[in-house]
């Protein structure tokens, strides 16, 4: 393992919880698509029975924010890309230099969600849009005409669209998620930049051909500890797709930085891969280098 020049940058870091009950509201906007007992009665989120020991409860009496910087220190991380909650536009606001937003984007929303998305690049100069197609209720597939207002608005704001891939890991059906609907997306829109999230299994051949075929699709590697990063991605980095994989932690929403870092020096990553995956892509793809945009057209509509 590597570390480049001027640190990390991680593309998936949240912020704890300070109660359970905090928790599991996190998580209320798919809870509707749960059916088994599991999921809606014991666990404290929907994919618990995959992690173990989630490091993102603290004390009352800790801030939340200082907490993840500190952490982010630690590691070395320089930048993190966070999500446009409370917390996250407060840690922007307070360490400008360590934090970079991204809007959440709701296709069943409609005409809500493109305004949303003017008005957070206009306020906040969001590097992203993210969109869960599995967690949408009701469930909206990645090449569901109702997504390609949101892929349009993100050529048009020149940002990437992040967007799960694979079988999802809460109990609901994976079918929005198929990557071979990531093909039909790319041909439909040559200039959109996508970032796979979230695996891609078991279709991780298929995301590697989608990659050598697309320009604009990206993967980043989140909610994966790096033991269990798919061998088709470690391969395609290692060879043409060293400028197409990203780092993303997912930390603390299901693994800790001791973790991910303990592991990290064991993935099989070619020297000249690691300052592109745990840095270089990243300020290139989501463009973590510009000046932050000073446009002011379009301010109603945005949600923290």
């Amino acid at each position: 393992m590597i570390i480049p020049p001027g640190g990390i940058v991680d593309l998936g870091i949240g912020f704890p919880h300070q109660t359970i009950e905090e928790k599991k509201a996190t998580y209320d906007f798919f809870r509707p698509l749960l059916k088994d007992r599991q999921s809606r009665e014991e666990f404290e989120f929907p994919a618990q029975y995959m992690f173990k020991d989630v490091p993102d409860i603290v004390a009352p009496d800790v801030d939340p924010v200082a907490w993840v910087v500190a952490k982010m220190d630690e590691f070395n991380i320089q930048q993190a890309m966070t999500g446009m909650s409370e917390k996250g536009i407060r840690a922007k606001r307070e360490y400008p230099d360590r934090f970079n937003l991204f809007a959440s984007a709701n296709p069943n929303k409609g005409l809500e969600t493109l305004r949303m998305l003017d008005a957070a690049k206009a306020e906040h100069d969001i590097k992203g849009a993210m969109t869960f197609p599995s967690g949408m209720f009701p469930q909206v597939a990645v090449n569901d005409k109702k997504m390609y207002p949101i892929y349009m608005k993100c050529v048009e704001l020149d940002i990437p669209i992040m967007i799960n891939g694979g079988i999802v890991g809460p109990r609901m059906p994976s079918w929005p998620q198929l990557v071979e609907h990531f093909d039909e997306v790319l041909y439909d829109f040559p200039e959109l930049t996508m970032v796979m999230m979230h695996g891609g299994e078991p279709w991780t051949a298929l995301a590697v051909k989608l990659m050598l075929k697309w320009p604009g699709l990206h993967y980043m590697t989140s909610a994966f500890a790096p033991k269990h990063y798919p061998k088709d991605i470690i391969n395609y980095a290692n060879s043409r797709g060293s400028d197409k994989i990203m780092y993303c932690g997912y930390f603390p929403a299901g693994l800790s930085l001791e973790r991910q870092f303990r592991d990290m020096p064991n993935v099989a990553f070619n020297d000249n891969v690691w300052p592109k995956f745990l840095r270089e892509n990243a300020i290139r793809v989501f463009k973590l280098d510009q000046p932050a945009t000073t446009t002011t057209t379009a301010t109603t509509g945005a949600t923290a």
